[in-house]
């Protein structure tokens, strides 16, 4: 049976008319800062706040949140401590409330940031092949966020949410869809869905994003169709999150296994 949604998307990914754009397979040990950015949101508080803890080894990128890791904003998330890496930047000067995925009211830029676009496409196919994890504190995603050169370019398109909470050896519930934020044009449209999967194992996770609709597939077969698009370059956001906060005595570190996103541009 085909997947509730739109008709025009393919019941499984065909790349044929795409052309890889964004080649990230983690190899060697260093991160290609050319492809990344290993920061969350510095704007709302600072680099050395929201570095990224990682490793790369063996052609995977392994995100970590470790045990003595502080909250990333505590000023404006709480105790939440993330590690990610983004592909695009800006802010507004000190003070002021211009900057990039304004999760909250009240945000105001810490620490200004220079703009930059390390890769933002508008429309394709972004794919990553990841592990999640069963840690019932973590949150693991792959989400895209617009520019936000202008305030209303700002939805997100949730390519993959997973809880450690939802993750079992035969099912995993996995998080999809779009959230407008200040994107007039857009609705609210975010599901979560059992899948027949162990989500700690390495599994395919895309978006076909055109001007009319987002389809999203895992291992390629296609789960939903949302019959609405963002028309804005977005970049990309890769993120393992700690939700407990310090001095929890859970399981450290929490750890989100990468082995390649890839982008690709209609041919």
């Amino acid at each position: 049976m085909r997947p509730v949604g739109a008709p025009g998307a393919p019941s499984r990914l065909d790349l044929e008319r795409y052309e890889l754009e964004f080649d990230e397979n983690f190899g060697g040990t260093e991160l290609n800062r050319d492809h990344w950015l290993p920061y969350y949101l510095p704007q709302w508080s600072s680099r050395a706040a929201t570095e990224a803890r990682y490793d790369i080894r063996a052609g995977c990128l392994t995100l970590r949140v470790d045990a003595d890791q502080a909250p990333w904003s505590p000023e404006f998330d709480g105790e939440v401590r993330v590690s990610s890496l983004q592909t695009g930047l800006w802010s507004g000067p000190l003070g002021s409330p211009n900057g990039q995925h304004r999760f909250r009211p009240g945000l105001v830029v810490r620490e200004p940031q220079a703009a930059s676009r390390l890769y933002t496409p508008r429309f394709g196919v972004v794919e990553v092949r990841a592990a999640a994890t069963d840690d019932p504190d973590a949150l693991v995603a792959l989400w895209m966020i617009g520019v936000e050169d202008a305030p209303e370019r700002s939805a997100e398109i949730c390519v993959v949410e997973v809880f450690g909470a939802d993750v079992g050896p035969g099912v995993a519930a996995v998080g999809m869809g779009i959230h407008p934020f200040a994107d007039p044009t857009l609705v609210d449209d975010f599901s979560v869905l059992a899948q027949p999967i162990d989500a700690r194992e390495l599994h395919r996770y895309a978006v076909r994003w055109t001007p009319d609709e987002v389809a999203f597939y895992l291992d390629r077969e296609l789960v939903r169709v949302i019959g609405q698009a963002p028309q804005y370059p977005m970049q990309l956001m890769l993120n393992v999150y700690d939700l407990t906060g310090p001095g929890h005595e859970g399981r450290y570190p929490k750890e989100f296994v990468v082995d390649y996103v890839h982008g690709y541009r209609p041919r």
